[in-house]
C-alpha cells in the first residue's frame, strides 16, 4: 500500500511559478512510476505528467510541455511538479498518482494510488 500526500498548491498570477510536491509512504515507491493529473471544475481528470521509476523517462501532456517539469527523489520518497509560465487555464485540483508499473504511463486507469489533491489557482 502506498499513501500519497500533495503540497505546494496555492494562488499565483499568470506567468508565475509553483512547485508541487508529493510525499509517498510505503516501501514500493522507488519501484513505482508516478504521475500528476489535474481536474478543473466540471471536467474530467486529465493527465499532466508521468515519470518512470528511475526518473529517466518522462511524458507530458501537450498543454504543459515546455512549461512543467516532473522529477523524483527516491531517497526522499517524493515526486515533484515544477510549473512555470502558469496560465489561468492551468487552474485545477492537482493529483499525485502512483502506479504498480515501473514504466511511465499516461492513462488514468494504470494508476493504483491517488493523493487527495492540492488546489492550484492562476489569476489573470
Amino acid at each position: 500500500q502506498v499513501q500519497l500526500v500533495e503540497s505546494g498548491g496555492g494562488l499565483v498570477q499568470a506567468g508565475g511559478s509553483l512547485r508541487l510536491s508529493c510525499a509517498a509512504s510505503g516501501r514500493t515507491f522507488s519501484n513505482s512510476a508516478m504521475g500528476w493529473f489535474r481536474q478543473a471544475p466540471g471536467k474530467e481528470r486529465d493527465f499532466v505528467a508521468a515519470i518512470s521509476w528511475s526518473g529517466h523517462v518522462t511524458y507530458y501532456a501537450d498543454s504543459v510541455k515546455g512549461r512543467f517539469t516532473i522529477s523524483r527523489d527516491n531517497a526522499k520518497n517524493t515526486v515533484y511538479l515544477q510549473m512555470n509560465s502558469l496560465k489561468p487555464e492551468d487552474t485545477a485540483v492537482y493529483y499525485c498518482a502512483g502506479s504498480r508499473s515501473m514504466q511511465a504511463v499516461t492513462t488514468r486507469n494504470r494508476y493504483d494510488y491517488w493523493g487527495q489533491g492540492t488546489q492550484v489557482t492562476v489569476s489573470s
